[in-house]
């Protein structure tokens, strides 16, 4: 095992990513389609935040119906859009930064992934499954 080995070794670098503009239903969509529990919410080529399946749950009532018959998960979702909802203070790291630094950082926090941010640019996102997938590897 190679100590300083960077964390571009394990993140996914085809990132699903999200814009201030997409409506909650659009990000429910992705959650679901790519079996994924964090996305980067972007403008442009930089991020401005990032939202989790967690987020999105905890303003959605997951098998609730309204008298309407309307699913609320659609009320709830046009009271709200992604800017309210995302975490805007993205802590990020880059390509180069050691896995074991990644692997302590998402230790000590609450939250569980990270966008992989290179001058600026988005270029990848590490989790902590992506952590216990490079251990599982080692064994």
């Amino acid at each position: 095992m190679r100590k300083k080995m960077p964390v571009s070794e394990i993140m996914t670098k085809n990132v699903i990513t999200l814009s201030t503009s997409d409506d909650l239903v659009t990000a429910e969509e992705r959650f679901k389609k790519y079996r994924i529990r964090h996305i980067p919410v972007v403008e442009g080529k930089e991020v401005v935040g990032m939202l989790s399946y967690t987020d999105l749950l905890r303003i959605s009532f997951a098998d609730a119906v309204v008298d309407s018959g309307e699913p609320t998960d659609s009320v709830i979702y046009d009271l709200f859009n992604i800017s309210q909802i995302m975490v805007s203070d993205v802590v990020s790291v880059t390509s180069k930064t050691p896995i074991k630094d990644v692997a302590q950082f998402l230790a000590g926090k609450e939250f569980h992934a990270l966008p992989v941010v290179d001058e600026g640019k988005l270029v990848g996102i590490v989790t902590t499954t992506d952590l216990i997938n490079y251990l599982l590897d080692l064994y």
